[in-house]
């Protein structure tokens, strides 16, 4: 455990990602290997499941460090994360420990048929043995919060370098069904073809947002156009009579919709289809906030089924006939997609149909109806491209339409997580009903660290009423809120769902009375919402 503290807190000190590559590739080049798949589950999201309830943890720690429950509380909200809060008021350890990350994890894996007191004399044993940092990661997997701000990219990149790999194969190695507790540190990164998870997803091909005049992007024949669908990003496999759903986000989403699955089990063996998910009825597609409520179901009802239907639609072909498609030319893939889609239709199977235009300035104006369609603006890929693993740029651009934004009033407050814990930089923006302020949307990102520190120092100036973590402070501070979509909602006090609600801006210039009405977002609701 020493050995991945040190690590943890070398990936703390730096920014900069070349430092955290090196400590990362440190890490492996030293390492066993059975830590080094724990180290690259916890980072990859994949922990071992939550054996004790947090609010013992809460009793436990309030009873070894001998204070009162209230100051344990006002701690973890000056703190605002449990596992470090706990680290933090825990008196020193009276031994020392050289367990590995592995056999600390199976420590808390062997909790699972122990009884209450048991389980509690472990986690106080454990405790009595790990130094601050150990600690708070012993604490981390416990809470299943394990969270240290290192992105998959920068693992596969380490591993890349650690392996003299390439690094597509790593990330095609580390994505699927794996589980960390039965495979070994050479099955994982393997490349034996025989050894292939069926269930295993290609990395996604992700493109940049266009930064530049659309027109140097050369002759707009030389580009497949289509619509930046508002979905799910999904890939479809059927593979040895076997059909598999994940999302973008590494998350098997079978049992959510089972359609695709029916989908799938259409399909020929050796097919990998890469599309969107959507809600989908009549030949087009629905609000997100349908999707949504198909998100998060481990189980869907016969109603649900029918009130927010779900299609793929398909825009890529990445494995066919059992053969991996990826270097082929996008416009051979698609013929292939085409020829498949119209050789095995299905209710819930929809391509993706390309967007044709003479100019880029007749793109330009299709593009402001994107809205319309319930989509955020255009895909460009260039017909020649391959599929590439990750975020490239040349090959594929997202093309997008100018966010909607609204004028707010910041009306409570909360402090954020991981290093922004003791700022308050979570915000609940409202806007005017009459006299009243109704709130409509919460943000946390958008401003600079100056300026959050800010309005931290504001918040705590100008705090009017306590309800745990949140302060209600003084309405005066304006911010422009900028939002991809906006919704009906009965979850919400306004009426109103935002879509990917951020700030755009602090309104320095504009009093609290000038900021938008809930009439304006009612008007909003009309011409852009669903």
């Amino acid at each position: 455990m020493l050995h991945f503290a040190q690590l943890i807190s070398a990936l703390d000190v730096s920014n900069k990602t070349k430092d955290k590559i090196t400590a990362l590739t440190q890490f492996f080049d030293e390492a066993s290997n059975e830590d080094k798949v724990w180290a690259i589950a916890l980072f990859t999201h994949r922990r071992p499941k939550r054996q004790v309830k947090t609010n013992q943890l809460r009793e436990w720690c309030i009873e070894k460090s001998g204070i009162p429950h209230w100051l344990f509380e006002e701690s973890y909200h000056t703190v605002g994360d449990l596992a470090e809060t706990i680290a933090l008021l825990l008196p020193h350890p009276s031994t020392k420990s050289d367990l590995a990350l592995a056999e600390w994890i199976r420590y808390l894996m062997d909790l699972s048929d122990k009884e209450e007191a048991e389980k509690k004399e472990k986690i106080l044993s454990a405790w009595s043995k790990l130094n601050k940092t150990e600690c708070f990661i012993f604490n981390k997997i416990l809470t299943g919060g394990f969270r240290i701000g290192v992105s998959q990219n920068l693992i596969t990149q380490a591993l890349s370098g650690h392996l003299e790999m390439e690094k597509s194969t790593v990330s095609h190695c580390l994505m699927g069904d794996w589980n960390p507790a039965e495979i070994t540190y050479e099955e994982l990164l393997s490349t034996d073809s025989s050894k292939k998870d069926l269930s295993k997803p290609y990395p996604f091909f992700l493109a940049h947002p266009l930064e530049k005049d659309v027109k140097d992007l050369g002759l707009v024949s030389d580009w497949q156009v289509e619509w930046k669908w508002d979905g799910i990003r999904g890939q479809l496999i059927k593979r040895s009579d076997e059909v598999f759903v994940w999302s973008r986000g590494e998350e098997l989403v079978n049992d959510k919709f089972p359609e695709l699955v029916s989908l799938g089990e259409s399909l020929p063996n050796g097919t990998v289809l890469d599309g969107e998910i959507l809600a989908f009825r009549d030949g087009g597609p629905l609000p997100f906030n349908l999707l949504q409520t198909r998100i998060g179901r481990k189980t869907v009802g016969k109603k649900l089924l029918q009130d927010a239907p779900i299609s793929l639609l398909a825009y890529d072909l990445l494995e066919f006939d059992g053969k991996d498609l990826r270097s082929k030319p996008l416009h051979q893939r698609r013929q292939t997609l085409e020829n498949l889609v119209i050789q095995n239709p299905h209710p819930n199977l929809e391509i993706s149909s390309p967007i044709v235009g003479e100019s880029w300035e007749e793109l330009k104006d299709l593009r402001e109806e994107s809205r319309k369609y319930f989509a955020e603006g255009f895909m460009l890929k260039e017909k020649s491209s391959s599929y590439e693993a990750g975020r490239k740029r040349g090959g594929w651009w997202k093309w997008k339409i100018d966010p909607l934004t609204i004028d707010g009033v910041m009306i409570y407050a909360q402090k954020g997580h991981g290093r922004r814990a003791d700022l308050y930089s979570d915000y609940t923006l409202a806007v005017w009903d009459g006299d009243a302020l109704v709130p409509f949307a919460k943000a946390y990102s958008g401003l600079t660290d100056a300026e959050m520190r800010e309005v931290d120092a504001f918040v705590k100036k100008n705090t009017r009423e306590r309800f745990g973590p949140v302060r209600t402070v003084t309405a005066e501070l304006v911010f422009e809120i900028a939002f991809e979509g906006i919704q009906k909602s009965s979850r919400h006090k306004s009426g109103i769902a935002l879509r990917f609600p951020r700030i755009s801006r602090w309104r320095k210039d504009k009093p609290k009375e000038e900021a938008n009405s809930l009439e304006d977002l009612k008007d909003m609701l009309n011409l852009y919402g669903g």
